[in-house]
């Protein structure tokens, strides 16, 4: 049976069916591979690939050359879900050119469907000019981890009147500017659940932001547990893979060691003529 590619349209066609959205951050082929088979409906590349894959201590050192490396590598592993770029820091912070042609990279050179950025109505002119040369946005409101720095740190937002008013507003004009959907980081749910209401035809997609947004997201490494690191509050890990990988790497070291690994199963013959006339 022929699976359904998902598209920005299925996306919208989700949300007004109230129908939630699976996204999954994964930053390599494998990954890729094993999240569709499960059937996810979105993969996000993210530029948190510096933290989790490259070992940096923030997104701010990724570059475009990075992220269209993983982009491409989740690309060949892909067969349906709908494939998500994200923009790294200063990409297209400076310019509307910047980010035009950045943005265009993206699709050009890997595949992938949409880009996804941060900020409110200051990009707001870019995500118009996106939508209209044809480039898919995905908007990130809330904890933006690319402006850390700025935020004070990793931190919920939108916790005063103003504050979460200024969500609200950038949500909606990311809405009008043209963006199909809208990651909220780390944002009140009983917020998080008012913007998802107002919002018309722009889907939420919620980090830690209560389960009223029209779908979810987490990163890979996250929910299987592969490292026994700080584990977010908003987390929920469906396996250990940590456990699991360092007590196999445990058990080969010890089969090496006690030489019954590898073992005639896993090895190749040579007929003994051509052994003997070896000098």
């Amino acid at each position: 049976m022929t699976v359904k590619t998902v598209t920005t349209a299925t996306i919208k066609e989700m949300k007004q069916k109230g129908e939630p959205i699976t996204m999954i951050t994964a930053y390599d082929v494998a990954m890729a591979r094993n999240v569709n088979e499960a059937g996810v409906d979105m993969i996000l590349v993210g530029d948190s690939l510096g933290n989790v894959v490259l070992g940096y201590n923030s997104t701010v050192p990724v570059t475009m050359e990075e992220m269209l490396h993983h982009t491409k590598a989740v690309m060949r592993g892909n067969s349906r879900a709908l494939v998500v770029g994200d923009m790294p820091f200063m990409s297209y912070q400076a310019s509307i050119v910047d980010g035009m042609y950045n943005a265009a990279r993206f699709l050009k050179e890997t595949g992938c469907t949409a880009v996804k950025l941060e900020g409110g109505s200051e990009v707001c002119p870019l995500v118009e000019k996106l939508t209209a040369a044809g480039i898919p946005v995905v908007g990130h409101l809330g904890l933006t981890p690319q402006s850390v720095n700025q935020l004070g740190g990793f931190k919920v937002q939108g916790k005063d009147i103003a504050a979460a008013q200024k969500i609200i507003d950038d949500a909606k004009a990311l809405e009008a500017a043209g963006a199909f959907a809208i990651v909220l980081e780390c944002v009140p749910a009983a917020l998080a659940a008012k913007i998802t209401g107002e919002l018309k035809t722009a889907a939420t997609i919620g980090i830690g932001a209560g389960s009223g947004c029209d779908g979810q997201v987490l990163v890979c490494n996250d929910l299987l547990g592969v490292t026994d690191g700080f584990c977010p509050k908003f987390v929920r890990k469906y396996a250990d893979l940590h456990t699991t990988t360092v007590a196999a790497v445990k058990q080969y070291i010890a089969d090496v060691k006690a030489r019954t690994f590898p073992a005639a199963e896993h090895t190749f013959k040579i007929d003994d003529s051509v052994l003997e006339k070896l000098y």
